[in-house]
């Protein structure tokens, strides 16, 4: 009886020990070879302009890199970089009616990504990512453009991050 207890109390302190933690947030990044990141400010360079469209996209970027990477920003040199550009800040009629009109307005934004691997040149990446998110036609831009821009920034992100550091 007593060497049962014995077991169990040991089998109680090791157990805690013994467990397996997976954490899948998609980065396959060789934290041994890259440890620093440089990410550029991306310039709105559309025909249309929503100025806080920067800054809102560059946060969102800067906050997902930190949440699913041990990866450090710095600027100057660094393993990695990411610059580039808005390039597109589009509305386009969707969903004609019977009568002509749009009943659907889509805003579409496009941003051009230089991604530089200063470890090994092969992984270098440059491409346009594009996301839209549609809206009713009777609502104004104004009233839905911050929430609309917040959700196509962070599928943007996710795009970016998965053809980079995600290495999808």
């Amino acid at each position: 009886m007593k060497y049962k207890l014995l077991i169990i109390l040991l089998l109680a302190a090791v157990m805690p020990c013994c467990t397996i933690s997976y954490k899948l947030n998609g980065a396959a990044i060789d934290y041994t070879v890259y440890k620093t990141i440089h990410v550029s400010e991306f310039p709105i360079r559309a025909a249309l302009v929503y100025p806080p469209l920067q800054q809102m996209f560059e946060n969102e970027l800067l906050d997902y890199i930190s949440r699913n990477t041990r990866l450090r920003t710095v600027d100057g040199s660094s393993d990695l970089q990411l610059e580039g550009e808005i390039t597109g800040y589009q509305l386009t009629p969707q969903a004609v009616t019977e009568n002509a009109y749009a009943s659907q307005t889509r805003l579409t934004i496009t941003v051009r990504l230089k991604y530089i691997d200063n470890r090994d040149d092969k992984n270098d990446l440059d491409q346009s990512f594009s996301a839209y998110r549609d809206f009713d036609a009777s609502e104004m831009l104004t009233d839905v453009q911050d929430e609309l821009c917040q959700q196509i920034c962070k599928e943007l992100v996710d795009l970016i991050f998965n053809a980079t550091l995600g290495n999808w």
